[in-house]
């Protein structure tokens, strides 16, 4: 690591520590050239895949957008942030494991909807309506129909699943 003072090579690490719940490493540093003492921070630096959109468009992911899609279903819903951060999480973990260099959009919104399920159905028929493009009411409650019918998601957590889901 190069020395931001005076540009030399010659540091050495004083202090190691674990930053950003464990995404990252802070590292305090001393040049041995200067004197200095600078701190760094390490992260992983891993290539989040091409989206390939309905039309055949290939795009670089952008978090902001996942991020604002979300937000934007969520808006005025009592859902608390660190939910909301864990679930984007979530899905940013789904896109990095799936070891493709491609991942059609369709994939991705329905890791979407099932989070938004999970935190709220308010949210989740917002974004399904938008997402699904809904031709006519009867469609629209045709889905809420079939949210009804389904257990709480704090049932599901608590239930183990048997067998691999399609949209994973």
């Amino acid at each position: 690591m190069r020395c931001p003072f005076c540009r030399s090579e010659d540091t050495r690490v004083i202090d190691s520590r674990l930053a950003d719940e464990g995404e990252a490493v802070r590292r305090r540093r001393e040049c041995n050239g200067c004197g200095e003492r600078f701190t760094t921070l390490e992260r992983a630096m891993l290539r989040m895949p091409y989206v390939v959109k309905s039309d055949g468009r290939r795009e670089v992911f952008d978090d902001e957008k996942l991020r604002a899609g979300i937000q934007r279903a969520l808006e005025k819903r009592p859902v608390d942030v660190e939910a909301v951060e864990a679930a984007i999480h979530r899905i940013q973990h789904h896109i990095l494991t799936s070891g493709e260099r491609e991942v059609e959009s369709r994939r991705i919104g329905n890791w979407v909807m099932q989070e938004l399920g999970d935190l709220d159905q308010v949210a989740y028929v917002r974004f399904a309506s938008v997402y699904r493009s809904f031709q006519d009411v009867d469609e629209f409650s045709e889905e809420v129909k079939r949210l009804q019918n389904q257990p709480p998601s704090s049932v599901k957590k608590k239930q183990m699943s048997l067998l691999p889901r399609d949209d994973e």
